[in-house]
């Protein structure tokens, strides 16, 4: 049994940041219901105490992967708003980043979970702020750039960025809810591409 494997480790040897990945693994094989305290702990090889003394609550262990993984996507549009390509280019890289990659895409399992628990936990409610803050801002940025290139014809870029978002995020939980044609999240992509040519008009 592999979780067997690990007791021996000593719980100094396992960091937070081992916590969150194993955890993003666990939620990608078996599914955000599965994840429990004691059975992240037990793929770890330490107590569930452990991994408690590091994060409080479940709640707080999923903002925590939550915000691991989306540090990791702030980096990647970090890098493509710095690569030297066309704005249209930049805006289609932007919705494959931004969209699902399948039914079980751990990030937008997490984001779901985690839409549920907003009205109620403020400090949930002020890291989705902030998360999507990032989004927006950086949408921003690439249509005011593509604007002053000439790619796009003129707009209201924090108008249009929040409209595309918005539908990023329904298209997004139909593929997580398996709405869209099972495991190919293709006609996703299909649609945010006809949605933001239609907000975004070339110029």
């Amino acid at each position: 049994m592999a979780g067997a494997a690990r007791v021996g480790r000593r719980d100094g040897s396992i960091t937070r940041e081992r916590m969150l990945e194993e955890a993003m693994n666990a939620i990608a094989e078996d599914g955000l219901a599965a994840l429990t305290m004691s059975a992240l702990a037990e793929r770890l090889g330490t107590s569930g105490g452990h991994i408690l003394y590091h994060f409080g609550s479940k709640d707080l262990l999923l903002l925590a992967v939550l915000r691991w993984s989306e540090a990791t996507l702030a980096e990647e549009r970090r890098l493509l708003l710095a690569r030297r390509l066309t704005a249209p280019r930049r805006l289609d890289l932007f919705l494959q980043l931004y969209l699902p990659r399948g039914p079980r895409d751990p990030r937008w399992t997490l984001w779901i979970e985690l839409w549920a628990r907003i009205p109620s936990n403020a400090q949930l409610r002020e890291a989705q702020q902030e998360l999507d803050s990032g989004w927006q801002e950086d949408l921003e940025a690439l249509l005011v750039k593509g604007v002053e290139r000439s790619h796009f014809a003129p707009l209201d870029a924090p108008a249009r960025a929040s409209e595309l978002l918005a539908l990023l995020d329904g298209l997004s939980t139909r593929v997580v809810l398996g709405q869209e044609t099972g495991r190919d999240a293709r006609p996703a992509l299909e649609a945010a591409r006809a949605a933001a040519a239609l907000l975004i008009p070339a110029a």
